[in-house]
């Protein structure tokens, strides 16, 4: 099978809030569809007018408040990326990707990934929607949701 042929992800655009709420350089938690569940989305509006969704649950300590981490940026191999410090034991997250970039000499809780799942967000007439997997759908299947699928944070007319 090759990218082609493998089954496109169907999104469900979810409105979580007008843009003009979300200070920017913080973050806000908004509850979201994925698949029969609801799951809690760290949204995050940057200086440079992107805006990005990471899972709220913090792999470290198991509490969800990563929309109330630091966010800031950090060079990864040449390119500054937008970040956010777990403000419980300081872990260091990719918003763009979710990768874990410092784990501040801890592990995450058994059966967690130190690496954030991460959702598209698209901004449409100044309301950031969510893009998730409709109900019947498996929204765990190879590859989790990264950003660089269609709603890549940038707010559009």
């Amino acid at each position: 099978m090759t990218t082609l042929d493998a089954p496109q992800r169907t999104l469900t655009w979810v409105a979580v809030c007008p843009l003009d709420v979300l200070a920017t350089e913080r973050g806000a938690a908004a509850l979201v569809p994925d698949g029969p569940a609801l799951v809690q989305v760290a949204v995050f509006r940057l200086v440079d007018g992107r805006v990005l969704a990471v899972q709220q649950h913090d792999p470290f300590s198991d509490a969800h408040v990563l929309s109330r981490g630091i966010v800031g940026s950090r060079d990864v191999d040449g390119v500054e990326v937008p970040t956010v410090a777990s403000p419980m034991y300081k872990q260091v997250f990719d918003l763009r990707t979710g990768v874990c970039l410092d784990v501040a000499g801890k592990q995450p809780v058994p059966g967690a990934s130190a690496d954030l799942r991460t959702w598209p967000v698209r901004v449409v007439d100044g309301t950031v929607e969510i893009g998730t997997v409709p109900t019947g759908v498996d929204a765990h299947g190879a590859g989790s949701m990264r950003a660089g699928v269609p709603g890549d944070g940038e707010v559009r007319p």
